[in-house]
This record gives structure tokens, sequence and C-alpha cells, in this order.
């Protein structure tokens, strides 16, 4: 009984180190073929440590939203969480937020969980490029500031 209860030790209470490649603040410019696609979506991402934070700049030809929240074909949603990478793919894991980051549970556009994989195409210093797994669009990512990991309490 000694044995077990010596064996266990809590964890700190502090935020994951997360992956060093992906620290920093990384912005989609562009879409490949964008003029040609009925909507498509830019990414900028905020990596710090274990933690994401994802505005998402939706770009759309058709109206799949009620007429006052289809903004003439361009809005946004923003979401942050935690990622994890396995392997090649990145797995976020959060939920969508308002622009601040607090918790949205109604409005425009879409609530709750915000789950998305994405494969690790390749990724250099300054350029990270993934392949959305839901759709197999590319997102090319360029960095637009590093980041240093200081992990927080929780």
């Amino acid at each position: 009984m000694l044995l077990c209860l010596t064996a266990c030790t809590r964890l700190p209470n502090v935020q994951g180190r997360g992956e060093t490649m992906l620290q920093g603040v990384w912005n989609q410019d562009s879409v490949a073929n964008a003029k040609d696609l009925l909507s498509y979506t830019q990414h900028h991402f905020k990596i710090s440590c274990d933690s994401f934070y994802v505005d998402l700049t939706t770009h759309s030809k058709v109206n799949y939203y009620s007429d006052s929240c289809f903004n003439n074909g361009v809005w946004k949603e923003y979401a942050k969480g935690t990622y994890a990478v396995k392997g090649d793919t990145l797995i976020l894991n959060g939920t969508f937020t308002k622009a601040n980051y607090k918790q949205k549970v109604s409005g425009c556009y879409r609530s709750g969980r915000y789950l998305n994989n994405f494969k690790i195409k390749s990724s250099s210093g300054s350029r990270l490029v993934l392949e959305n797994l839901a759709d197999q669009r590319e997102c090319v990512l360029v960095l637009k500031e590093p980041i240093t990991c200081v992990p927080k309490e929780l």
C-alpha cells in the first residue's frame, strides 16, 4: 500500500510546452484559386505553448445563413483551445468564441466545439503548409511573429 501512495505524484498545474516549430502568429495571406471557389476560409493562428487562437475569415458566394448574418458574403469566426501533434497530424480541440475569445453560446455562424485536424505537409522557419483533413484544402501559413513559450499556471 505504501508503495502505491509513493509511486504516484501529482503533475504541476501548468500549461504544456507544445511544439516549438508551431509557436508564433501565423497568417494565411491567400487561398489558391479563391476566385473560382464558392466559399473559402482564411486562417490567422496564434499558437502559444499548447494553446491556439484562430480567426477564421470566410468568403462566400452562397448564403448559408439568415440574411442578417450573411454580411455580403464575408464573415469572421473565432475559436480557441489546445492542440496536439501526433505524427504528421495537427489536432485542434477547442470551442468557438466571440471576438474577445470569451465563450460564445449563440448568435450568427457556428458555436460549440471547434474540432479540426490538419496534416502537416511541410514546415520551415517562416512557412507552414497544412492540409485540412476535412476537405483536403491546403492552408499555407506565413510566420508573422515568433512567440517563445512561457508556460502559465492553469
